[in-house]
């Protein structure tokens, strides 16, 4: 892997707004854009394949984002090379150029790999002929301005039964409605930063009331006794902590069956830190979750960004900030709002509400990875963190918040 490249991600929505996978793509520093338009060249494609295949599939556990697909560009001397073969076929897309499949050797490691379960993504192709490649299993259809829902009907109308269409860019809402009526099955877009329209409810709602009044007590430092009795009080959140507390991350020999034995293991900066990961996952009705999943990767990939530069406390602190800087989102409300009900430092309350502050660049920085901003690279260079010690921390949040299961719509 070249030592200035840095990854960027964009989800990919279904026509139930759930995310099925993620497309991954270079950035490099100074670099205006990249992604899909991007002119990466074959060591670049060869380098993120392998630099993906060695943190996401792992000999113990298998594949690590579950049961997501990862969409990565590819070349014609790609398809029959080594790398491949280390990424697991049913959750691999690559992506190919229409051109690509001029090259009779390409359509026969196309079919290869389809064979084993590969699936394979067209860009770029001559809709206006209507004949397509009979071994693709994605065509990816780009939309301009103008007319939104003719040209959805258009590209509906080219649609085969065993091939998926992935929409790309599809960048609100309304326009989303129109493809997924229209029988598209994959969108790609900046969705993920937007809550999903219509009546919701906004604010805090019973359950985020309850998580908010124990955090306050868990910022001051309360006994121990005075939250348990809290907890006490709801069942389900006495639930939710046992089941966490009895997983498999802690490894404990023995089932802790009391909330005191729970909470005196966890301690008041762990309890903290899952209590802003509860509040953030007990949204209203109404909310996108992939919204809400992308609060849950910042969360992490801010706090594994600052690990290994700051404090254990300061980057736990990290967590907090990442996950909370999509709250007002998720809640329909304002920041200040936020910040108003729950007890922050103001360090964390600066990254927040400004991006400021010894934590605000680390959250700018995972924010920018989603965004596909020129502004990765000089932001992790004002950190000193090294392009590759971004993509790692990237691919290791992405990993971490598919095991916590994050609720589909």
């Amino acid at each position: 892997m070249r030592n200035d490249n840095f990854i960027v991600r964009e989800p990919l929505l279904d026509p139930k707004q759930g995310v099925v996978g993620y497309d991954l793509t270079w950035q490099e520093i100074g670099d205006g854009g990249g992604g899909a338009d991007g002119q990466a060249d074959e060591g670049d494609l060869h380098a993120l394949l392998s630099f993906v295949a060695a943190q996401l599939s792992d000999e113990k556990n298998g594949w690590l984002l579950g049961k997501k697909l990862l969409f990565l560009e590819a070349s014609p001397a790609l398809l029959s090379g080594v790398a491949i073969k280390r990424m697991p076929a049913a959750s691999t897309v690559l992506t190919l150029k229409h051109g690509d499949l001029a090259d009779p050797a390409a359509l026969a490691a196309v079919k290869t790999l389809r064979a084993a379960g590969y699936g394979i993504s067209l860009r770029g192709a001559e809709l206006s002929s209507g004949a397509l490649p009979a071994d693709i299993s994605h065509l990816e259809v780009r939309f301009s301005a103008g007319d939104f829902a003719a040209q959805a009907r258009r590209y509906a109308s080219l649609k085969k039964s065993s091939l998926r269409m992935v929409g790309r860019p599809v960048s609100n809402w309304q326009d989303y409605d129109a493809c997924a009526m229209l029988g598209l099955d994959a969108f790609i877009g900046k969705l993920h930063l937007t809550p999903r329209p219509g009546k919701r409810a906004t604010g805090l709602n019973p359950a985020q009331q309850i998580i908010v009044q124990i955090m306050n007590l868990v910022a001051k430092n309360e006994n121990l006794q005075k939250i348990e009795e809290i907890f006490k009080r709801d069942p389900g959140l006495s639930y939710e902590l046992l089941r966490f507390i009895n997983s498999a991350a802690f490894g404990l020999k023995t089932e802790v069956q009391s909330l005191r034995a729970a909470l005196a293991l966890l301690g008041y900066e762990a309890l903290f830190q899952w209590l802003s990961l509860l509040l953030a996952t007990a949204s209203s009705s109404g909310y996108s979750p992939v919204l809400m999943e992308t609060a849950i990767i910042r969360g992490r990939f801010s706090e594994l960004l600052g690990q290994k530069y700051l404090p254990r406390g300061e980057s736990e602190n990290l967590f907090v900030a990442g996950i909370f800087s999509l709250l007002d989102r998720l809640l329909g409300v304002s920041m200040e709002e936020v910040l108003a009900s729950i007890k922050l430092s103001d360090q964390v309350a600066a990254a927040l509400l400004t991006r400021s502050g010894p934590y605000g660049p680390y959250v700018a920085l995972a924010e920018a990875c989603e965004l596909n901003s020129p502004l990765v690279g000089p932001l992790a260079s004002s950190l000193k963190i090294t392009p590759e010690e971004v993509n790692l921390a990237h691919l290791s949040a992405l990993a971490w918040a598919q095991k916590l299961g994050v609720p589909a719509a």
